[in-house]
């Protein structure tokens, strides 16, 4: 198993359009293709409230590979997506990791 750690850095005061996008949007894209999600935070204390933090679940980067290429390429999703940003956009920065679970992790 692999884990994906993704934050999202939103523009000033664009975390709320971020919340509304996953929930009305982006969600539905990732049960379309599979993508398993293990949840979503958002700060308490920090540098900023204005972020995003989500895991996904893999079972291997090809796995990774194929299903999130599939979503990025979806026209219904890019129009979507390009929509919520209409105005002004959501997402200044995206920051990825991926991570493998240790021997004696609870999640494995």
């Amino acid at each position: 198993m692999i884990v994906e750690l993704r934050t999202y850095h939103c523009a000033p005061g664009r975390l709320p359009a971020l919340h509304d996008r996953f929930t009305s949007t982006t969600l539905g894209f990732f049960e379309k293709y599979g993508i398993r999600q293990v949840g979503f935070w958002t700060n308490l204390t920090g540098a900023t409230n204005q972020s995003l933090t989500y895991l996904l679940q893999w079972e291997s980067l090809a796995e990774r590979e194929t299903k999130w290429n599939a979503f990025q390429a979806d026209a219904e999703w890019i129009a979507k997506r390009a929509a919520t940003e209409a105005q002004t956009i959501i997402v200044e920065r995206i920051e990825v990791q991926f991570m493998a679970p240790t021997g004696y992790s609870a999640l494995r």
